[in-house]
């Protein structure tokens, strides 16, 4: 009997350790996306930035989303690019809109490269036996 119940605490810490650390992840991606933004549209051209930029996009690419939504996640990417691209008309503040969001783009490059690569390693790499 105590057994069941020690399967079921422990059931229950791994799934609030994991909601933990997926909120974590969650407030890094933002953060990162934020920072990604506001540097492009301030033109700051700094190595470290963007490395560190891209490590923390390879990071959360790899714990934070589903490798298995790869598809849906590569369309999000291509809509958000084609938005980013148009909005650079919009009177007075496009220019400002434009390069937040292309810098949130340039974020989100190493997420999705990431996403495409352990997609494939999971399906055609690990899963032969």
């Amino acid at each position: 009997m105590s057994t069941k119940n020690t399967a079921a605490s422990q059931k229950t810490h791994e799934k609030g350790m994991l909601s933990e650390w997926k909120w974590l992840f969650k407030w890094i991606f933002i953060l990162g996306g934020v920072v990604a933004g506001l540097a492009n549209t301030l033109a700051l051209q700094n190595e470290f930035l963007i490395s560190a930029l891209m490590l923390v996009g390879i990071l959360v690419g790899i714990f934070y989303f589903d490798s298995d939504d790869v598809i849906n996640i590569g369309l999000r990417y291509l809509i958000f690019i084609a938005v980013a691209s148009s909005v650079g008309g919009f009177y007075k503040i496009g220019a400002y809109l434009n390069g937040f969001l292309t810098g949130f783009s340039y974020y989100l490059g190493p997420i999705v490269l990431t996403l495409i690569i352990v997609y494939f390693v999971k399906k055609y790499i690990l899963n032969r036996g």
